[in-house]
């Protein structure tokens, strides 16, 4: 692949993640978009069950496995290392795109909050979205979705890894998306089964992906990240021990095994 063709490819990837996120917003919100978690007729009890499952499973397949260690020492023989995040992030909002089409609305009432009780829910729902979209640019927001890499590749650079930087609320707290998903997710004025379908599912994947997750991080960083787990929850901005600062920029020690 030409290094514009692979930049290109790159960027449309990322356009692609963009409106993806963005119908994610307005489909767990109920707002704006044709087709959210609580739109369209009743569907029947079990069917709706079993196809919103099927599809919570494809997108958390595909999101995990193709994050591993091992499947990206594997995809990379086959596709271009500029590309592989790029094609990770294609593949992601391709399987959320499939899902947005294909649920299943399930519209039992779980509970309906109006007024001040409403409002906070909005609130903390909108909240929960921006911290999402921030604690993506403490880290590499531009790594994170495969741009550097292909706008590396195009300038004929080599290709690098970001250091572990626990800058801005990292130093606070491990995870600060996923908490951005959990209120976003949980976050309504009114929970349909449906919804508390997808916010069970969505928390129990990424508490279970995390564990994944951290694991491939203590073998990138080796004891750095173990200090900074002992010091810092990973939700709770609540520190556990002495600051982090001197873990706030961490590369992998290549004396420690992989």
């Amino acid at each position: 692949m030409s290094r514009a063709l692979g930049f290109a490819y790159g960027a449309v990837s990322y356009v692609i993640f963009l409106g993806t996120f963005l119908y994610a917003i307005g489909f767990v919100g109920n707002l704006f978009v044709p087709k959210s978690i609580d739109s369209g007729a009743q569907s029947a009890l079990v069917p709706a069950l079993l196809v919103n499952t099927a599809l919570l499973l494809l997108f958390a397949v595909q999101h995990s496995v193709m994050a591993r260690p091992w499947f990206k020492r594997w995809w990379t023989r086959f596709v271009p290392h500029a590309i592989e995040r790029s094609t990770y992030v294609l593949f992601a909002s391709l399987a959320l795109v499939i899902l947005y089409w294909q649920w299943r609305p399930m519209k039992t009432v779980i509970w309906d909050l109006d007024g001040a009780a409403g409002t906070i829910m909005q609130v903390i729902f909108w909240s929960g979205w921006i911290l999402v979209l921030l604690s993506t640019f403490m880290i590499s927001h531009f790594h994170l979705f495969g741009l550097k890499q292909v706008h590396q590749h195009l300038r004929g650079e080599r290709l690098t890894d970001p250091e572990f930087d626990a800058r801005a609320l990292y130093r606070y707290m491990r995870h600060p998306i996923m908490a951005g998903f959990f209120l976003a997710f949980w976050a309504t004025p009114a929970m349909t089964a449906g919804h508390l379908l997808f916010a069970v599912a969505t928390t129990g994947y990424i508490l279970v992906a995390l564990q994944f997750e951290e694991r491939d991080l203590l073998r990138s960083f080796g004891k750095k990240y173990e200090q900074y787990r002992r010091e810092v929850r990973m939700f709770l901005p609540i520190r556990k021990a002495s600051p982090a600062a001197g873990v706030r920029r961490l590369t992998p020690d290549p004396t420690e095994s992989r």
